[in-house]
């Protein structure tokens, strides 16, 4: 269904059963999946990809030319998976030339209202963003991520698969995956009890928990932590995991 007062470009693509809400505007570029819900006042801009089965909600700008005062008109693009929550008054840029000319957003994640994802994102899988969440440019975010209301990543930061940030928080190193970091934006353990509700097991728990003390309570640098971590018995891939990413942090881990 389209509203009589919704502007849909005839170039745009529409999947079945996709419903556009009044005064939205879809430009020329865009493709919309099935099942796709867009409340009003809901405007998607650029070349921009949205899969099946998200719901969109009012005011929300979606695929508009980035901040970034490098770009110039260049044709970026944005996609985005299936089955994503985009609350009210949500902004979401292109990408641009200088990184990969792509801001992508996967499946099944939650954007509560007054996010912000910045242009060259990369957000994976089953991951929320609390309410007013900012993301700068070329941030990556893994898979099952919290990001808590009102914090702020600085640009070119990676955020690790199953980790967790308080409220507030200023993210200004990577954040490995497991480890939960505070309102005060300092490591505080790891995301034990969202790791249960995913069905992760004690044992691996346990050594995940081994692994952080490791890399945050015995005082060794980056490269020798991951040497220990890649020692420990069981060659969990939770482990290696957790192993490889601090190995290829650029910009080195929160503490």
């Amino acid at each position: 269904m389209i509203h009589s007062t919704a502007v849909v470009h005839p170039s745009a693509k529409l999947g079945k059963n996709v419903s556009i809400g009044a005064f939205c505007l879809i430009d020329a570029d865009v493709s919309i999946g099935d099942d796709t819900v867009l409340e009003s006042h809901v405007v998607v801009k650029g070349k921009t990809s949205i899969g099946k089965g998200n719901h969109i909600f009012q005011f929300a700008s979606v695929g508009e030319d980035c901040q970034d005062k490098k770009y110039a008109g260049e044709p970026t693009e944005l996609i985005i998976g299936d089955n994503n929550i985009i609350r009210e008054s949500v902004t979401i840029h292109r990408g641009t030339i200088q990184d990969n000319s792509v801001t992508k957003i996967g499946s099944n994640n939650l954007l509560m209202c007054f996010v912000h994802v910045a242009h060259d994102c990369v957000i994976g899988n089953n991951s929320i963003l609390a309410t007013s969440a900012i993301l700068a440019g070329h941030v990556h975010i893994g898979d099952w991520v919290i990001m808590g209301g009102a914090t702020a990543s600085h640009q070119f930061c990676r955020i690790g698969d199953h980790s967790f940030v308080g409220g507030g928080a200023i993210v200004l190193a990577d954040v490995p995956p497991f480890v939960m970091l505070g309102n005060d934006s300092r490591p505080r353990g790891i995301n034990s009890e969202g790791l249960k509700r995913r069905g992760f097991t004690s044992d691996t728990i346990l050594q995940i928990k081994r692994a952080y003390k490791i890399l945050y309570r015995q005082g060794h640098g980056a490269e020798e932590a991951v040497s220990l971590i890649l020692s420990m018995p069981g060659n969990l891939p939770e482990i290696r995991l957790l192993a490889d990413f601090v190995a290829h942090s650029s910009r080195g881990i929160a503490r």
